[in-house]
């Protein structure tokens, strides 16, 4: 262990996601022996995106703003509906340039082993947009996991009796992965070649 502030930024630094004890450490040091003005810079664009970035009030995306950039966008089609698991996840399909439509963020996904249910989820807020008309295709872009999965065939059983067409992205994308880390070429294909649920 070590002394006072620097064992504090470790172990602050292991609180991160994916982070690890030699990590936390590693980075540390690393911001130990950064010059000052770059230790500051980090410092300041983290509490900046703290102060200044909210949760999208239509799609519950990050947002500088009561709406996210996608959601202010008058030019994507609003007939068609991604449903992703996190913010991150759009960045992901935005990136495949295949997709013109508009998003929703869940929040996560049905995991009931983690004590987490619907009622834990944005769906009461997605079924309130569908329910205004305007929605011809939700597409499921949830994570391709078990818990992805789940996800999607609960969302779809309670959409498609509202008459809105409910596909899926296809497979393709490795099962058990993540949506962010999928490269363009793959993720693309997924959504060319989604299917009904």
């Amino acid at each position: 262990m070590f002394e006072g502030p620097v064992q504090d930024l470790i172990e602050a630094l292991r609180r991160l996601p994916g982070v690890g004890a030699k990590s936390a450490q590693r980075l540390a040091f690393h911001l130990l022996r950064a010059p000052e003005e770059e230790t500051r810079a980090l410092a300041e664009a983290i509490l900046a995106a703290k102060e200044r970035i909210a949760i999208c009030a239509t799609c519950f995306n990050v947002a500088e703003g009561p709406q996210c950039a996608y959601c202010r966008d008058t030019r994507r089609d609003g007939t068609l509906l991604c449903v992703v698991e996190e913010p991150a996840d759009i960045v992901a399909v935005e990136r495949t340039q295949e997709f013109r439509g508009r998003y929703h963020v869940l929040g996560g996904h049905i995991s009931p082993m983690d004590g987490i249910g619907p009622e834990d989820l944005r769906i009461k807020e997605l079924l309130g947009r569908i329910s205004g008309g305007e929605v011809k295709e939700m597409i499921l872009a949830t994570n391709p996991t078990v818990e992805g999965e789940a996800t999607a065939i609960y969302l779809a059983g309670l959409v498609k009796p509202l008459g809105v067409r409910v596909t899926r992205i296809a497979s393709g994308l490795p099962v058990g992965g993540d949506l962010e880390y999928a490269d363009e070429v793959t993720l693309g294909r997924a959504l060319e070649g989604r299917r009904e649920v």
